[in-house]
């Protein structure tokens, strides 16, 4: 059964930059939509970033459109996100999850169905 577990997460500046990675255990990446979303206590979960596994089409939230990129590496082994131009707003925790349906424009639209544990990221204002 596919486990998701997430790393890279810390403490940062605001202005500088993370990556977080995004690992498989019981099963891979491979062939599967996956995504980031994160969450902060009182406020609903926002979604980030998806891959789509069907045709490679990548879309982002609105809040962090053209300061983070998602990425699989070569192998298909894991899924990158890289934020850079950190805002203190951006202090969550950050989930990767698998995606089924593919990558909509539109992070309402995607359909979360597993998750990890997630990371925390702080940006210090």
């Amino acid at each position: 059964q596919l486990q998701l577990v997430e790393s890279g997460g810390g403490l940062v500046q605001a202005g500088g930059s993370l990556r977080l990675s995004c690992a498989a255990s019981g099963s891979t990446l491979n062939r599967r939509s996956i995504g980031w979303f994160r969450q902060t206590p009182g406020k609903e979960r926002e979604g980030v970033s998806c891959i789509s596994s069907s045709d490679g089409s990548i879309n982002y939230g609105d809040s962090v459109k053209g300061r983070f990129n998602i990425s699989r590496d070569i192998g298909k082994v894991t899924v990158a996100l890289q934020m850079n131009s950190l805002k203190h707003e951006d202090t969550a925790i950050y989930y990767c999850a698998k995606i089924e349906g593919g990558c909509p424009r539109g992070p309402r639209l995607w359909t979360y169905t597993r998750w990890g544990q997630g990371t925390q990221d702080t940006v210090s204002a």
